[in-house]
């Protein structure tokens, strides 16, 4: 029986991914809380807010993505992940490969606007500058 309300893949991918990141529930302390915010009634009457401390990291996660509790769940344990994998991996970490890949594409992008730019720009000032050279040579 799945435990997060997600699909079993899902659910098997994040077991491997904390056994990655050598994260165990026993390391863990569950807290809900109740949310706020979208969702309507359900939200500000149900404790679908999940609060998961990492005991020897210290780190912390607090989750109201979705309206349900075990979904939640499911989400703050994904988060926890990508937190430990930022600090041990550093720079190598998926978030951070995303990252510094976004960066690359929106510098690559900028410079072929300018350079598209400067293209544009030097075309007229070519054309201006050899139509005020025909003029100038007929004399």
């Amino acid at each position: 029986m799945p435990r997060f309300g997600v699909t079993p893949q899902k659910e098997n991918a994040l077991a491997v991914r904390m056994a990655a990141c050598s994260l165990r529930e026993e390391d863990m302390e569950e807290r809900f809380i109740r949310s706020g915010g979208p969702g309507g009634q359900k939200v500000n009457r149900t404790a679908s807010c999940v609060y998961i401390k990492h005991l020897p990291s210290g780190l912390e996660v607090k989750m109201q993505k979705a309206r349900s509790q075990s979904l939640n769940r499911f989400y703050a344990r994904r988060r926890m992940c990508e937190l430990l994998e930022e600090d041990s991996l550093g720079a190598q970490s998926p978030e951070a490969r995303r990252q510094e890949k976004i960066r690359r594409q929106k510098s690559r992008r900028r410079r072929r606007g300018k350079a598209k730019t400067l293209d544009v720009e030097g075309q007229d000032a070519q054309d201006h500058a050899s139509s005020i050279e025909e003029t100038s040579q007929p004399e």
